[in-house]
């Protein structure tokens, strides 16, 4: 199937041929993927821990945060069932679009695209359509195959069995009034993770996602203006 000319034109995208191999130097070594450290106090570790899966709950934009810092220190994703993933979101969370393989529909054959990614790629994103598709026995022996590979799982939604769980409340934006004069500058969320062993005891951290700059920072308490809730 041909690409469209106007996504190939964005700067950083590239067909699979394109692709460059991947540096086992980079991509094989440590325990863990780092993450922008607004969001390492949402895991034990501090970072991404290899042959884990995470599940995201109520935000795709926390998501891309969490491929930031990785694609940036060398490592490859993959994002699977997401067709309208909007990468210049992504490139302002501060993704790397040179490290960033994308599969919008993976087809009947989802379970062979899943597993091939898992093999190839550090971290593989799952869409929530194909997560919701995933039944059970399936989920586990992709998660096998996870720990195996030291790759990291994140799929938007629920997930069977999952190491860790993030959920996202409390979304308001900062810059307008009530009456809708001002712009829109950082979006304060928070986030709350509760998963498996040593992530049993739930941590909740405020963030600015997207924060001033586009990615995600610390949050900051409300100051002068007041903060507008949004929908979505």
């Amino acid at each position: 199937m041909a690409v469209p000319e106007s996504l190939t034109s964005i700067p950083g995208v590239r067909v699979a041929s394109q692709l460059r191999e991947p540096d086992p130097e980079i991509t094989h070594s440590g325990e863990t993927l780092p993450l922008t450290p607004a969001l390492a106090g949402l895991f034990p570790a501090g970072g991404l821990r290899r042959g884990s899966t995470v599940s995201v709950a109520g935000s795709t934009s926390l998501v891309l945060a969490l491929l930031a810092e990785a694609t940036r220190a060398g490592s490859w994703a993959a994002v699977a069932g997401l067709p309208d993933l909007g990468l210049a979101a992504a490139a302002e969370l501060g993704v790397d679009l040179d490290r960033i393989a994308l599969v919008p529909r993976p087809g009947a054959e989802v379970v062979a695209v899943l597993s091939a990614l898992v093999d190839g790629f550090d971290l593989v994103v799952v869409g929530p359509v194909v997560a919701r598709g995933v039944q059970p026995q399936v989920a586990r022996r992709l998660a096998g195959r996870v720990r195996n590979r030291g790759a990291v799982l994140l799929t938007i939604g629920p997930w069977p069995a999952v190491d860790l769980e993030l959920r996202v409340s409390g979304r308001r934006w900062r810059g307008a009034t009530a009456d809708g004069h001002g712009h829109l500058r950082a979006r304060d969320i928070v986030a709350t993770s509760r998963g498996r062993g040593a992530a049993a005891r739930p941590q909740t951290v405020a963030l600015q996602l997207p924060g001033p700059g586009g990615a995600a920072t610390a949050g900051e308490p409300p100051t002068g203006r007041r903060l507008v809730e949004v929908a979505g």
